[in-house]
Order: structure tokens, then C-alpha cells, then sequence
């Protein structure tokens, strides 16, 4: 089938790419880089020309409510309106595990985005995910300022990015599912510990400090309930795999 996959060029949407095309599937991106805007819609009605489902994987690329509100709400009302008018027949939404029990800025956008993703004329499917297995080192990356970087105190149960992207297709060559169940890793830990855990694996010296929650979540908040899809690998088997040694720290 024909898939297309919106942000296929982010830390998800390569890994969607790469696996649909392993399963045969022929995969469009759909990226500015490809000449494709789908918060704008430029270029959004050619590439969808014959594309059975989409993935969206896209992100806003801030964590201001506002702008990443617009972003989303925009990018899932093209993909719904343009869908349509394309024939697409299905559109698979990623999203995150706890954003109905967290009030930040942007869990409240991605709130908007499942709204808008599931009120259009295209059926659709939402997959929320826990935290990724690559998110300490994204935090480590983010707050790092020489040997030292600050990681929020908060209790995860991470999920591969590989894993992630592979269960989207598997969703996205099914039927539309509504709310899809929660997807998650198979163990819980405390961020602070698995940041400590990848630079020691990486040998490097940096010192891993314990911030305050950046969410606000209450305790468990961001760990998946009852029913939840539990899939590996661990995150002590992720370390030992490209994906992790390929992490920018």
C-alpha cells in the first residue's frame, strides 16, 4: 500500500519510513524538504495523490501552547480536509501517554491535536506513547552545559523509538481504531537513573543532576494504565544498540 508519513524526517518518522518500506510498502514523506508544507497544505494534494493511510508523526518544534497549538491543529486539519479530497482512508495520530492527567502547554496542544485529528471525515486511529527510551538523552542534550546536565525527577516507562514506529504501521495497514491502546516499554525507572545509565554506557563524564518535573505530573501520571500494549526492547537492551550509540549527547 501507499503510506505517507508527515514529520518522516524527524527521530520517529525515520524509523516509520525505514520499516514500512521493509513491509513493501511504497512511503512518501511528507516534509518541507520535499517540497511539502502540511501546516500550510502547499504541496499537501499531489503527495497524497493515490496514499491509502498517513502517519503523522510531526512536531511542532516548540513548547509554547499557542504556537503548538496552531502547529498541530493546523497540520490535522490538512491532513483531514486534503485526506479527504484524496481518497486517503486512514490516518494514524502519535500522541503521549498522560496528556489528559498533566497540564503543560504543550500536552494541552497535543490534546488539541487528538481533537482535531479524530473530527474529520478521514477515520482515524490515536496511539498515545509513553516517554521514548532516547528521551534522557534528548534531556541530557537539552540542559547540558559542560560536564554537567540537569534531568527532570520523573517516574517513566519508556518505549524504544523503533518500537514506537513500527506498531504505527502495523496500526496504519489495519482498520481505523479509534484510541488505539497505550504503548509502552516494559519497565518503569526513574529518568534521572536511566540518564546515568546512558552516559555510563557511552563513557562519557558527564554529571547527571535531578531537576524539578517540568510537567508537574503527579505521581504516575506518565506511565501507562490498565490494557496498555507492553513492548521491548528494555531500555538496558536499547543501550546496547545503534540507536543508542548514535544518540548526540
Amino acid at each position: 500500500m501507499r503510506i505517507a508519513v508527515a514529520g518522516g524526517t524527524g527521530l520517529v518518522g525515520r524509523h516509520v519510513v525505514e520499516h514500512a518500506g521493509r513491509r513493501g510498502h511504497e512511503v512518501v514523506v511528507l516534509s518541507r524538504s520535499r517540497g511539502v508544507d502540511v501546516c500550510t497544505g502547499e504541496g499537501l494534494a499531489s503527495a497524497l495523490e493515490d496514499v491509502e493511510a498517513v502517519v503523522d508523526v510531526t512536531n511542532a518544534g516548540t513548547t509554547g501552547e499557542r504556537a503548538a497549538t496552531a502547529f498541530f491543529t493546523a497540520v490535522a486539519a490538512n491532513l483531514q480536509r486534503i485526506g479527504a479530497e484524496s481518497g486517503v482512508r486512514h490516518i494514524v495520530t502519535l500522541s503521549i501517554v498522560g496528556i489528559d492527567r498533566v497540564r503543560t502547554d504543550y500536552y494541552a496542544a497535543k490534546l488539541a491535536h487528538e481533537r482535531v485529528a479524530t473530527e474529520g471525515p478521514v477515520p482515524s486511529t490515536i496511539l498515545r506513547a509513553t516517554q521514548f527510551h532516547e528521551f534522557a538523552g534528548q534531556m541530557i542534550s537539552r540542559t547540558r552545559e559542560g560536564s554537567h546536565a540537569w534531568v527532570p525527577d520523573l517516574r517513566v516507562q519508556t518505549v524504544a523509538a523503533r518500537t514506537v514506529a513500527r506498531v504505527l504501521v502495523e496500526h496504519a495497514e489495519g482498520a481505523p481504531a479509534g484510541r488505539a491502546a497505550d504503548l509502552a516499554g516494559p519497565e518503569q525507572a526513574d529518568l534521572v537513573t536511566l540518564a546515568r545509565r546512558l552516559v555510563e554506557r557511552r563513557g562519557e563524564a558527564i554529571e547527571i543532576h535531578p531537576a524539578g518535573s517540568t510537567t508537574g505530573a503527579p505521581p504516575g501520571a506518565l506511565l501507562p494504565g490498565d490494557g496498555a500494549r507492553i513492548e521491548g526492547p528494555t531500555f538496558e537492551e536499547w543501550l546496547e544498540s545503534e540507536d543508542a550509540a548514535a544518540l548526540p549527547l
